[in-house]
Parts: C-alpha cells; structure tokens; sequence
C-alpha cells in the first residue's frame, strides 16, 4: 500500500462546503414547503366535507318542507 498525498485548494474547499450549506437550507425549505401544502389540502378536504353536509341539509329540508307543505 503507497502512501498518497492529495492536495485541495483552500478555494475548492470552500465552495464544497458553501454548497452543502445550501443543500441544506433548500432541504429545509422543501421540507417547510411540504408541511404547509399537507396543511391546505387538510383545509380542502374540511371544506369539501363541510359543503356537502351543508348541501345535503338543504336538500333535506327543501325535500321535507315539499313534504309536508300541506298543499295538494
């Protein structure tokens, strides 16, 4: 087994670090990115589910008030 020396630039050093440091800020805005949209679809779904309750409560209504109107 040989012993080798290898040389970086301090320059080169540098920039690998400076981009790691930026891998990982935009990780951590990815990752902040993807919990906020889990948060809005959530809110969607909510919503979805509240307008049909209150659709099929109308239509409910509607149907009961048609029902018993008294009117022939």
């Amino acid at each position: 087994m040989s012993n080798e020396t290898v040389t970086y630039s301090l320059e080169a050093v540098l920039k690998e670090t400076k981009l790691e440091i930026g891998q990982a800020k935009l990780t951590e805005k990815v990752e902040g990115m993807d919990k906020r949209l889990e948060k809005v679809e959530g809110t969607q779904k909510n919503q979805v589910w509240t307008l049909i309750v209150l659709l099929a409560g109308a239509i409910g209504t509607a149907a009961w008030r048609s029902f018993f109107s008294g009117n022939p």
